[in-house]
């Protein structure tokens, strides 16, 4: 890890905002059976792709964000997150009349009690697609590694992905993709892409319950997607890493106590790419991620780790 600071990631995907109610509950509404929460704070921060970025800076990297925002005060929230963490916002691309999709979670007592979305999720103009798939290709001659951060709002299209993933395997760098199952064939050329345990069953197209099973499925998305590696985040059963060549590996989940897993995924992406960017293995990264995994589930909201924390968290080899 000591060589994370030296590293610099370029993120393409989903921007958003994740905002936060935090409040009591004393009692039941009665108007109806749900609990009235008394507002005590407010607070904002990157979500989605900007969520990876977070991660990423947390933990001593360096990252550009490229994606999509609206010409709002959300957008400009976006923004300023951005310009305050000394991030380069020239990929941030405006589109106007598309609101920055901003996700809203009421949380009270540590635990979440409603989620509301406000968001546009159809595709994105022409020509801001190719404003974002320009910037993003020129950008790949600054960074040491590309991360496709897929939430399914728009800002990753199959012309983005066919121009900028062929060029970032020409020179030779990690590609992570956090996949969506729309365009999961449309994710190559890739080092690694990394679905959750839902997403790899709909896009292999099978149902699965157990390791064998779920062996299966990782052999067949292989196939499909031409990458060299495949890592299925299972939840409390851990991940399941399969490369091209090679037995399958079963990590088991290092999680003590688990209070929300809002962002687990982000967390998982950012050290994966980190790590094999600063010159791991794909097993090392992969255990790394798990245990950066199992420390942010055990925090409230949406959460980002420390080097530190991560270093605390597992033996980790000198990278």
């Amino acid at each position: 890890m000591t060589r994370f600071p030296q590293v610099s990631l370029l993120v393409v995907g989903d921007l958003m905002i994740d905002q936060y109610l935090w409040g009591k509950v004393s009692r039941i509404s009665p108007e109806a059976p749900v609990p009235v929460v008394r507002l005590e704070r407010e607070s904002f921060r990157m979500g989605g792709a900007g969520n990876v970025v977070s991660n990423l800076v947390s933990l001593g990297a360096r990252a550009i964000p490229a994606g999509v925002r609206g010409d709002d005060s959300q957008g400009e929230l976006l923004e300023k997150f951005c310009r305050d963490s000394g991030l380069a916002t020239e990929a941030l691309i405006v589109e106007r009349g598309r609101p920055t999709t901003v996700k809203t979670r009421v949380i009270a007592h540590n635990q979440q009690v409603v989620r509301v979305d406000r968001e546009v999720d159809g595709p994105i103009e022409a020509s801001v697609t190719q404003s974002l798939r320009e910037k993003s290709t020129r950008l790949l001659e600054q960074v040491h590694g590309l991360i496709i951060s897929d939430y399914d709002k728009g800002a990753v299209s199959p012309e983005l992905l066919t121009a900028l993933l062929p060029e970032a395997a020409r020179r030779r760098m990690p590609v992570v993709v956090d996949p969506k199952v729309r365009l999961f064939r449309y994710y190559r050329p890739a080092t690694v892409v990394t679905p959750n345990a839902r997403e790899a069953m709909e896009a292999a197209g099978t149902m699965a319950r157990t390791d064998q099973e779920f062996e299966g499925i990782a052999h067949r998305l292989l196939e499909i997607l031409g990458s060299s590696s495949l890592l299925i985040t299972r939840g409390d059963r851990g991940m399941l890493l399969q490369e091209k060549a090679g037995p399958p590996i079963l990590i088991p989940a290092t999680a003590q106590e688990v209070f929300d897993v809002t962002g687990a995924g982000d967390t998982v992406v950012a050290t994966l790419a980190l790590a094999l960017s600063a010159g791991a293995t794909m097993q090392e990264a992969a255990l790394l991620a798990n245990s950066a995994a199992g420390v942010v589930v055990g925090k409230v909201g949406t959460a980002t780790l420390t080097a530190e924390e991560l270093l605390g968290s597992v033996k980790a080899p000198d990278i």
